[in-house]
């Protein structure tokens, strides 16, 4: 008896799925956000830094202890055959999300013209959120790949291993003879 298993997950598992990595990268991603406005703060406002340098220097902090999180956390079982492309990768769309942050916080500076601390800190949370979301996507998608499945093909199934093919015989041929056992009692008692 050849017995298949589904390889392939369910929508529903896979958006469970999907909302736990999100819920993942936002963990990670706040205590981001915590070094990111703190470090910024520090720059700006006790050293003294440019608001654009500021932010620069502590998005570089940042991105460094998110990736130490998502590469040893959130994305640890994720194929990591080749960490020196997985790192490039990484520094590349974490980049590209540092400019949206830091040109959101340049136009709302030079543009806008709103220059107080809570204004500059508005701006750079808008960039924030925004870069966030690029860097969600970019990250699953390209950097932390996951593992291939077994089979390339969708809806494609496995062969259940040998261990289950038997148990499932042993199975078969327990409930035929409950059955005939079942079949007999009925005659012994005429």
């Amino acid at each position: 008896m050849t017995s298949t298993i589904e390889t392939r997950a369910s929508l529903f598992q896979r958006m469970r799925g999907m909302r736990m990595e999100a819920l993942g990268f936002a963990l990670v991603g706040a205590s981001g956000v915590v070094v990111n406005f703190g470090l910024f703060w520090i720059l700006n406002h006790v050293l003294g830094l440019a608001p654009l340098r500021s932010n620069v220097g502590a998005t570089v902090v940042a991105i460094a202890s998110n990736y130490l999180g998502y590469r040893y956390w959130l994305y640890r079982d994720r194929d990591a055959a080749s960490r020196k492309r997985e790192i490039t990768l990484f520094l590349l769309f974490s980049g590209i999300g540092m400019a949206i942050e830091t040109g959101t916080l340049e136009f709302t500076q030079h543009v806008l013209g709103l220059g107080t601390s809570l204004e500059l800190l508005g701006g750079k949370f808008l960039g924030l959120v925004v870069a966030t979301v690029f860097r969600f996507v970019s990250y699953r998608t390209w950097v932390f790949k996951a593992l291939p499945e077994l089979e390339e093909h969708p809806g494609a199934v496995q062969e259940a291993p040998e261990v289950v093919q038997e148990a499932e015989l042993l199975l078969a041929t327990e409930e035929a003879e409950l059955l005939l056992a079942a079949e007999e009692r009925p005659a012994l008692a005429n």
